[in-house]
């Protein structure tokens, strides 16, 4: 795969249909899902986009780039419906071509105007009517049941908007998790979660079953935290370095990850110093362009390509040399790799 044209296909995205998207939600990307040379991808489906596929390949113009492209076709599951009329597709979806993804609570306590991430857009989605607010772990172990058997889906990952509670939400993962684990032994799961209050939270996900753990910071600069995350933002780092250590500890080196978006503002060279950090207290820092989505408080457009290029270069290259890579993560984003394009680039 050319690591260039994947950088560039990862902001300005390709002209295609595509049966599963991801459209709003509890994240930084509005995008549709491929498979690049049988990778995930989760590309911006941008009807201005230089790319163009043809004959199962991707065109830039006149030019074959040499990379092929399946879409992801629609899965079995979303066609049926729980026995009180509520449709899977609302209650988990697919992300890629073999990932199960759900927001287990989809209303968030930091989702005021002052407090609201400024990339997310997690209850608009629940204003749409494509999706409920809450998923019970019935509904949740049902559900993936279901896409197991009909789609093949080999890995399951569950966030969570932030509760009141002091866990923040994630000691109702604990129930979700063993309820799946229930229906579906085996199947590899990542939680997502802010650090707990109460680190033993951590303990008790790992006894439920999880596999993996993302913990996501989205930036290490406490600046672009006060101005993209006025409420997550006011968590201090030193919450979030406490919970990281404590996860590596309970789940392993490079089981445990963090998002960090690039195009927020943060200096390109202290964002692959601070992964660099990452790496050394054994958490996979998931370096993933930002996007503008639908519905978002946008401040800013997405990163250029050459930017992306670069820094996804010199974090995989830091994970390469670690034993690091995203493919060895039992379950979760970095283990997908669609949102970003470090696997391509060798982490």
């Amino acid at each position: 795969m050319t690591l260039d044209t994947r950088a560039d296909l990862a902001v300005r995205g390709v002209r295609v249909p595509t049966p599963v998207r991801r459209p709003a939600g509890a994240g930084p990307s509005d995008d549709g899902h491929l498979v690049i040379d049988g990778r995930n991808a989760a590309l911006p489906i941008n009807p201005a986009s230089p790319y163009t596929i043809d004959r199962g390949k991707i065109w830039l113009g006149e030019i074959d780039t040499g990379l092929s492209l399946d879409v992801v076709r629609r899965p079995r599951f979303y066609d049926r419906t729980t026995a009180d009329g509520v449709r899977y597709e609302q209650i988990a979806r697919l992300h890629g071509k073999d990932v199960l993804a759900t927001t287990v609570v989809q209303t968030c306590v930091r989702y005021a105007e002052d407090q609201r991430c400024r990339f997310c857009t997690i209850e608009e989605s629940l204003r749409s009517g494509s999706t409920i607010a809450a998923k019970t772990p019935a509904q949740l172990a049902e559900v993936a049941r279901a896409a197991v058997d009909l789609d093949g889906v080999r890995q399951m990952v569950m966030t969570t908007g932030t509760t009141t509670g002091p866990d923040r939400g994630a000691r109702n993962l604990v129930r979700c998790v063993r309820a799946v684990l229930e229906a579906v032994p085996g199947l590899p799961i990542q939680v997502q979660i802010e650090p707990p209050g109460d680190l033993s939270v951590i303990d008790e996900l790992h006894a439920a079953g999880a596999a993996s753990i993302g913990i996501h910071v989205e930036s290490l600069d406490d600046a672009v935290r006060r101005e993209w995350m006025p409420g997550k933002g006011s968590v201090p780092m030193a919450e979030y370095e406490a919970a990281w250590d404590h996860a590596v500890a309970v789940f392993g080196r490079n089981q445990v990850s963090t998002y960090l978006l690039i195009g927020l503002g943060e200096d390109p060279a202290a964002l692959v110093e601070g992964a660099r950090k990452l790496i050394e207290r054994g958490v996979y820092p998931f370096v993933v362009p930002y996007r503008p989505v639908v519905g978002a408080m946008i401040k800013s457009p997405a990163p250029a390509p050459s930017v992306v290029l670069d820094i996804s270069d010199k974090v995989a290259a830091m994970l390469r040399a670690a034993g690091m890579l995203g493919s060895d993560q039992k379950a979760g984003c970095a283990a997908c790799g669609a949102c970003g394009v470090l696997q391509a680039a060798g982490g």
